[in-house]
């Protein structure tokens, strides 16, 4: 017993290991950690610039609205310039918007996460009329037109309903069927392994039994969903206010930047580019780190030897 503490650190510093050697995995996680402090940092860019992302700039317009100078108003105050119509700062929105994005996306994941590994342990777990149920149920939603409650939900909620709340719970109560699915395939097979029904034998309650020794061996599963879902769920934000039925403005999205800048993009191709840059590498960023994390933890790629040393669980479950 008192060698079994070190099995953690050892599986921890393999995972790293070679996550570390994956040159995309390194470059996705960057790109993650850039935006995170983007996001983190904006009032500190807003106090250094002298720029909110709420402040109006007339004076820095063309008689057409558009921005005046090169690049779109690109100067030394103003990074990325500044937008058509009403001059804000165009590094401030998009700074902004990196937190409605993160902020939206990672809530969403996180329910969506909770939802369905909650629903896949119990359908794989206890099998029967609750399997049944749940995976009718993972089925509807699987089937019901998101898009379209969406827009229908926006429009009939009170507008004193803080948006950011409704698309995150709309958006995570709709994206956990796929990991429910998951979640039950492997808990079906689990609870067949030895060390699951010697606990049973044992007389271990089944919500013991879901915590201590089936929950362990999905974590690695959960660990890569999450963040590959990541993405998609900061492109449903940005495909929501880019049809109009996102956050409300006048706060910052990049989904309504773009939506705004395809009429503008001849005239001010900048308009059009940052935001749609920054919603490109945020999502390719998620989703390079997070192939390089599955492939980090599939134990096809460990010897025999070295998983059963990484995971004492596939060897008989916790004592």
């Amino acid at each position: 017993m008192l060698e079994d503490p070190p099995a953690p650190s050892h599986r921890s510093d393999t995972v790293w290991s070679r996550l570390r050697r994956s040159r995309p995995a390194m470059i996705g996680l960057g790109l993650i950690i850039l935006f995170i402090a983007l996001a983190v940092l904006a009032p500190v860019f807003s106090a250094i610039t002298g720029n909110s992302p709420y402040a109006y700039n007339p004076d820095l317009l063309g008689p057409d609205t558009s921005p005046a100078g090169h690049l779109g108003g690109v100067s030394p105050q103003h990074w990325f310039g500044v937008e058509p119509r009403t001059g804000r700062d165009l590094f401030a929105i998009v700074s902004y918007g990196a937190q409605v994005s993160l902020l939206i996306g990672l809530a969403a994941t996180v329910v969506s996460v909770a939802v369905g590994v909650a629903v896949g342990l119990i359908a794989g777990f206890y099998g029967g009329i609750a399997d049944r149920l749940l995976s009718r149920l993972t089925d509807i939603i699987f089937g019901f037109p998101f898009l379209i409650f969406a827009i229908a939900l926006s429009a009939t909620v009170p507008a004193s309903f803080p948006r950011p709340l409704l698309l995150i719970l709309v958006i995570g109560l709709f994206g956990w069927p796929s990991i429910a699915r998951v979640i039950r395939s492997e808990t079906l097979s689990l609870r067949e392994r030895g060390f699951v029904r010697a606990a049973a034998a044992q007389g271990t309650g089944s919500g013991r039994i879901i915590v201590r020794e089936i929950a362990p061996n999905i974590l690695a599963t959960v660990i890569v969903f999450t963040t590959v879902s990541i993405p998609g769920k900061i492109g449903a934000e940005a495909a929501l206010s880019f049809l109009g039925v996102g956050v409300n403005p006048p706060t910052p999205s990049w989904g309504r930047s773009i939506s705004d800048a395809i009429s503008w993009v001849q005239v001010d191709p900048m308009y059009l580019i940052v935001p749609g840059m920054a919603l490109f590498l945020v999502t390719l960023g998620f989703n390079m780190f997070g192939d390089g994390l599955r492939d980090a933890l599939d134990p096809a790629e460990h010897g025999n030897e070295n998983a059963a040393a990484a995971d004492p669980m596939s060897a008989g479950g916790q004592p």
